[in-house]
C-alpha cells in the first residue's frame, strides 16, 4: 500500500523512500531484566487505530523520526523528530 509520509527535514515524499522501524515502545530499563528486554525486542501491540511508529528516511536525509498514524485508515496524523510528537489525541467518545 502506498501513501505519502512527510519527513520533518525533507517534506512530503512517497512512503517507498522510507524504512519502517516499528512501533514506538518503552525500552527495558536494564539489560539484566531479561523478561523486559525480550518483551521490548519481540512483542508488538499492532494496534488497529492510532499508533506511534519509527521511520527512517533511507532515500533522503537518512534521519530517524516518529509518526503517529491511524493504521485502520492508513492516515498519517503527525510527524516529528524523536521526542517532539504532540500528545496523542483522545479517542472518539472518550
Amino acid at each position: 500500500m502506498s501513501f505519502i509520509l512527510s519527513c520533518p527535514n525533507c517534506g512530503p515524499r512517497a512512503v517507498d523512500e522510507y524504512a519502517y522501524g516499528g512501533e514506538v515502545t518503552e525500552r527495558a530499563r536494564t539489560s539484566g531484566d531479561e523478561r523486559a528486554l525480550f518483551h521490548y525486542l519481540y512483542f508488538r501491540t499492532n494496534t488497529g487505530g492510532d499508533q506511534r511508529e519509527w521511520w527512517f528516511h533511507s532515500s533522503g536525509c537518512r534521519e530517524w523520526f516518529q509518526a503517529e498514524r491511524n493504521t485502520t485508515r492508513n492516515e498519517v496524523l503527525q510527524v516529528a523528530r524523536p521526542g517532539e510528537l504532540a500528545p496523542s489525541r483522545e479517542p472518539a467518545g472518550g
